[in-house]
């Protein structure tokens, strides 16, 4: 569930539509949670679909670690991509905001947390853009993301919070709270190459 002080609006004619937040929202603040009403589709039934259909879980859906893919039941998939992102999730089942956000500011995730399908040009803007995102992401930029998420994890506590409640794992939060270094990292969102592998060859028949 995407959080309720956003909104869809037309980011540019470049990037369509994006998701803005309504109000000022503080680092800290959880934006997103997957929640019951989100569909998990698993790898092997997407090769299945009709290609209208997997072409649209291919953009709009994000990958689980296994290789399954999710789609978000609201405004959470129009959620665009930045190469400085302003959420980030690591190993948990939620992202949030790792900097503060204006009324009007678009929120983004990095899709490289993510698993995708495939590598595409990026055109962010970001003074750090990647310049393409795909598979083969980095140590230093895993190592990134973990850090920020870190610093930020502690605000998760001091900040109004409308999603707490729909948190599952609220038990691992408290535990990378204590234990900073033992925070789940981001490299547990990505599928495997394997899983990589054997989508290419559901797609190529090979």
């Amino acid at each position: 569930m995407i959080h309720p002080h956003t909104r869809l609006a037309v980011i540019n004619d470049q990037v369509g539509l994006g998701v803005v937040a309504t109000r000022p929202l503080p680092r800290g603040t959880i934006v997103w949670v997957r929640d019951p009403l989100d569909q998990r589709i698993p790898a092997a039934q997407v090769a299945t679909l009709h290609p209208l259909y997997r072409s649209m879980v291919e953009h709009y859906c994000f990958w689980e670690a296994d290789g399954d893919r999710v789609l978000c039941w609201d405004n959470g998939r129009f959620v665009n991509h930045s190469c400085e992102p302003t959420n980030l999730g690591g190993g948990f089942s939620f992202t949030m905001l790792v900097r503060d956000v204006a009324e009007g500011e678009e929120l983004t995730d990095d899709y490289g947390t993510f698993g995708y399908a495939f590598p595409f040009l990026c055109n962010c803007g970001a003074p750090r853009c990647r310049g393409a995102v795909g598979h083969g992401i980095s140590p230093k930029v895993e190592k990134a993301w973990d850090d920020t998420l870190r610093r930020a994890l502690p605000d998760i506590m001091n900040v109004e919070q409308l999603l707490w409640d729909l948190v599952p794992d609220k038990d691992r939060v408290a535990h990378a709270l204590a234990h900073p270094s033992e925070m789940p990292s981001h490299r547990e969102h990505r599928p495997t190459g394997q899983h990589r592998l054997e989508t290419t060859r559901l797609r190529t028949g090979s």
